[in-house]
């Protein structure tokens, strides 16, 4: 429908550039929005604002104009001419349909567009230290990092995703020491324990797999335990590879996949990261005070400058980062996108002047970075704090446990990134309207439901079948829902330039509402009436593949029955 009416702008202004009315203007491409307000129309345009100071005249007059220079079609209804110049669209109602048979044509790829063109991004998510099972905000990071990922795939962008492991420093020396103090006998409760030890039971269990000799397969390597509780190293290894192993098996239980691992430890091993101090030193934009070396990231907006190397000769952790999104330029990516806690938000600066400093024409605003805000766990209306696998915060996998895929990944999608979350358990676990999850599902459910049905009737009443008979969808209800569904190309492209996947979330929510309206008021399934039946069973199956599509695009399982 916006092609169709992209279109007849184009060819009103070539029409008014030939009149010389209006100054030829190149690569003109109309704005078109959905209207907020159906009173207002079903699209509009702010061309008439973008082309009067050119063309010399008031944007109100230039909107008249335009619309009088419109080839004759049968998409417009009406127009009318809104605000300082606004042109709104009232759709003729055979066209509002049309978008059912495009629905059922496109399938699975119905809302996916060509706006990358091919080109590559880069997707780090998660990256959790392994030190320790996912928590409930490695799961955030997960299901709005995935999502992030299809969207972008759904735009036509190739796009990659990567985990990256801090694997080397303090927390992994602390987590080698805690398993080799619980080998020794040792608890979290003794005296000896390490100062900076973890607590969890987990602990114990990678002990006993330690003291057993037990064989892991990480990502990248395989492991097996030496069993010897004095080799501080050997037990480093073996336990970091058992938790990676871990955090991946919590990864494919939600759902989300990774191309690649990356270790931090490999960018010491290559020289990248004295590489990297290397060429900033040389480049100018480092100096030595009280025995460290200093990053001058305030010629970069930061408001100081940084320490990169401490009096000891150690690294502070921001100058692996440039190290490694250099990697990361140097391997091609036009785009990459760091989806990580609002935690990191003090590292952006920093990362981007190391990048900036390098002086490798990597653009200022590179990478760029959506922050999630952290998670609070309801249950009974009181907060959950503690795990017991964990020790001391609630994990990824007893969420799973509790609730399932679908609505943890829902939930945690669900909101805006910047926004603080409080995932519900009696909610999630809710069959009812109130659940957004189960409201969506049932809405894909309930249209497989009357598809059965209207089987029964025959095996001529079919979705496909209802396309020729279109016409008749002409309740308010019916015409409201081919309306909105008409907009998932839309929600799908601006999700994706926004890197907000909840817009999807909040999307699927107001069709399965427009939906459940449409079945409560209108006899899906009659007879008596089967041209209406059938052209309905399209409208609704239209309906169940924009859904499916949309949460496909959250990671989340459409459902045939419930």
């Amino acid at each position: 429908m916006k092609e169709a009416l992209t279109s007849l702008l184009d060819q009103a202004i070539q029409t008014l550039i030939a009149k010389e009315q209006v100054p030829e203007v190149l690569d003109l491409v109309p704005q078109i929005d959905h209207t907020r307000d159906a009173s207002h129309g079903d699209l509009a345009t702010n061309l008439a604002m973008v082309l009067a100071k050119k063309a010399g005249m008031a944007p109100r007059e230039l909107a008249a104009v335009i619309i009088d220079a419109l080839p004759a079609n049968d998409l417009i209804a009406k127009t009318e001419i809104a605000g300082p110049g606004f042109i709104n669209f009232f759709i003729n109602q055979a066209s509002h349909v049309e978008v059912i048979r495009s629905i059922l044509t496109n399938g699975a790829k119905f809302g996916s567009s060509n706006q990358g063109a091919g080109r590559r991004a880069q997707i780090e998510f998660v990256s959790a230290n392994p030190t320790g099972p996912l928590h409930v905000g490695h799961g955030r990071g997960a299901a709005i990092g995935d999502s992030l990922a299809r969207l972008l795939v759904a735009s036509g962008w190739s796009v990659h995703r990567e985990f990256y492991y801090n694997d080397a420093g303090q927390q992994i020396v602390n987590l080698a020491r805690s398993v080799q103090a619980r080998a020794q006998g040792l608890t979290p409760e003794d005296a000896d324990w390490p100062e900076d030890g973890y607590r969890g039971t987990y602990i114990t269990d990678l002990a006993e797999a330690y003291q057993n000799k037990i064989t892991v397969a990480a990502a990248d390597r395989t492991i097996t335990a030496l069993g010897d509780i004095n080799d501080l190293e050997a037990i480093r290894d073996f336990a970091v590879a058992w938790l990676r192993r871990e955090q991946d098996l919590d990864l494919k239980a939600f759902g989300v996949r990774f191309d690649e691992y990356f270790l931090e430890s490999a960018l010491y091993e290559s020289g990248e990261v004295a590489d990297a101090v290397t060429a900033l030193q040389g480049a100018g934009h480092t100096y030595e005070e009280g025995g460290a070396l200093w990053l001058k990231t305030s010629d970069f907006g930061d408001d100081k400058d940084r320490v990169m190397r401490k009096k000891d000769g150690e690294y502070t952790y921001f100058v692996p980062d440039v190290a490694y999104h250099l990697n990361k330029w140097q391997r091609g990516f036009e785009r990459v996108i760091n989806e990580q806690g609002a935690d990191h938000h003090s590292t952006i600066t920093r990362v981007r002047a190391g990048l900036q400093g390098l002086a490798k024409n990597i653009p200022e605003g590179w990478p760029e970075y959506v922050l999630h805000q952290m998670v609070t766990v309801m249950r009974d209306g009181a907060e959950v704090k503690l795990s017991k696998r964990a020790g001391s915060y609630v994990t990824l996998r007893d969420l799973i446990e509790w609730v399932g895929k679908d609505a943890t990944r829902f939930f945690l999608a669900a909101r805006s990134a910047s926004s603080q979350l409080t995932f519900d358990i009696d909610l999630a676990l809710a069959q009812s309207n109130e659940n957004p999850v189960f409201y969506i599902q049932y809405a894909h459910a309930r249209v497989c439901s009357v598809k059965r049905k209207a089987l029964s009737e025959g095996a001529d009443w079919t979705p496909e079948a209802g396309l020729d008979h279109l016409g008749n969808l002409t309740a308010p209800e019916e015409l409201a829902l081919a309306l909105l569904l008409a907009k998932f190309p839309d929600v799908v492209a601006n999700a994706a330039q926004r890197l907000e996947p909840h817009d999807i979330a909040n999307y699927l929510r107001e069709v399965a509402a427009t939906f459940h309206g449409l079945y409560n008021v209108h006899k899906m399934v009659d007879s008596d009436h089967k041209n209406q039946s059938l052209a309905r069973i399209s409208l609704a199956e239209a309906t169940r593949q924009v859904i499916a599509n949309g949460l496909d695009l959250l990671g989340v399982s459409a459902p045939e029955s419930m």
